[in-house]
């Protein structure tokens, strides 16, 4: 089957968020992605904002660091990293982590069903560099720290209930996770030169209080097949986790994750990849790699990554050029937006909302290039399902 059908097929009646395919057992390995025309054509001028878009695609600002989210008492965090959506009635909440050391956190801002700002809160304080994370399918935040021996917490979006502290997920160098309900694990990356890629297996799914962790061994090449094994000590003291396992893969800089059916994709920031995981099939290859494209590589600073009910992959950048890429089922890379005059940021957090119409992102560092300076976007237009 082509993969492009498999794909659509696949997503049909998911959320916004559901994509991915399964790679066959024994069944060749795909190319990595090859840059090409977009789905939805050439960036346009850069608009009020500052930021380029396609035709039909508009945007506006949410929030900047330090000043009261409009028409609420809350004032928005620096440093604006990891976020997700979460569906609230005929709203939705856009959760935004802060990657401020010491103080770092993660806050909130509600919409109504017209995409009106109604509210807007603190959901975590008193955390470490919360950089990416990832949303559960119970409908909370694992806001992850990225410390040496950093935290997972479990947060409320609602911020009714107070965030959970998850050492059983284990203390290292933090960056995204991503929940698997069908093998009932979270996938977790690992933002160091020679960091893992590691699973979580709870002892009771819905709870992570308790359970496994485990580290992904394979070979040194880009594809192949790969087993999971325990990590002796979670705490990862006086060994570093990723160093107690031997034969554990090693990857250059972990960063966004994102499972849909049977496949998990991950960004390695270190070699400006994009890899894929058929976790039915235990195999793994390449979805991206700026060094094997054709010509001058749209991608690089690979960073957060989300996807859409289209079956297209959104990678934003690390500095690059300051965009967000779609990877699509047919294996295109393109740039969908870039951010004008904001060369010392980085971009953190896409997310849609449950609806799929609209993108939330943000620029951690904004215009000053300071982590005082973030601006939190909302994009909005006619993305396709």
């Amino acid at each position: 089957m082509e993969r492009r059908s498999f794909l659509r097929g696949a997503v049909a009646g998911g959320t916004a968020m559901a994509f991915g395919y399964t790679l066959m057992q024994g069944a060749a390995y795909a190319a990595p992605a090859q840059p090409g025309t977009g789905p939805y054509g050439p960036l346009g001028a850069a608009d009020a904002n500052g930021i380029r878009l396609p035709a039909g695609f508009t945007s506006r600002v949410v929030a900047r660091s330090g000043q009261k989210v409009a028409g609420t008492a809350y004032t928005w965090h620096s440093a604006p990293d990891g976020g997700a959506c979460f569906a609230d009635g005929t709203g939705w909440i856009y959760v935004s982590n802060s990657e401020i050391s010491s103080t770092g956190g993660a806050g909130a801002v509600r919409f109504d069903s017209s995409g009106n700002i109604t509210d807007a809160y603190r959901i975590l304080s008193h955390t470490n560099r919360n950089c990416a994370g990832g949303k559960t399918p119970w409908d909370t935040w694992l806001s992850c720290e990225e410390v040496t021996t950093g935290y997972v917490y479990e947060t409320d979006p609602w911020g009714v209930n107070a965030a959970v502290r998850r050492p059983a997920m284990g203390r290292f160098n933090h960056e995204a996770a991503a929940a698997d309900p069908v093998r009932r694990v979270v996938y977790l990356t690992e933002d160091m030169s020679d960091g893992c890629f590691y699973r979580f297996v709870p002892n009771t799914w819905g709870d992570l209080s308790s359970g496994t962790l485990q580290v992904l061994k394979a070979g040194s090449a880009t594809s192949g097949t790969f087993t999971w094994a325990n990590v002796p000590d979670p705490d990862g003291s006086p060994t570093a986790t990723r160093k107690q396992v031997k034969g554990a893969k090693r990857f250059n800089g972990g960063e966004g994750c994102h499972y849909a059916n049977d496949t998990v994709w991950f960004t390695t920031k270190g070699d400006n990849r994009v890899w894929q995981l058929n976790v039915a099939a235990n195999t793994y290859q390449l979805a991206y790699d700026d060094s094997l494209v054709s010509g001058t590589a749209p991608l690089t600073g690979v960073d957060n990554i989300t996807g859409a009910s289209s079956g297209d992959l959104y990678v934003a950048e690390d500095g690059g050029n300051m965009e967000i890429c779609v990877i699509t089922p047919d294996d295109v890379v393109a740039p969908f937006l870039r951010i004008t005059g904001q060369s010392s940021s980085e971009i953190c957090g896409p997310a849609f909302s449950p609806d799929g119409t609209r993108l939330y992102f943000s620029s951690q560092r904004g215009t000053s290039g300071s982590s005082s300076g973030g601006i939190t976007y909302e994009v909005t237009g006619p993305f396709r399902a």
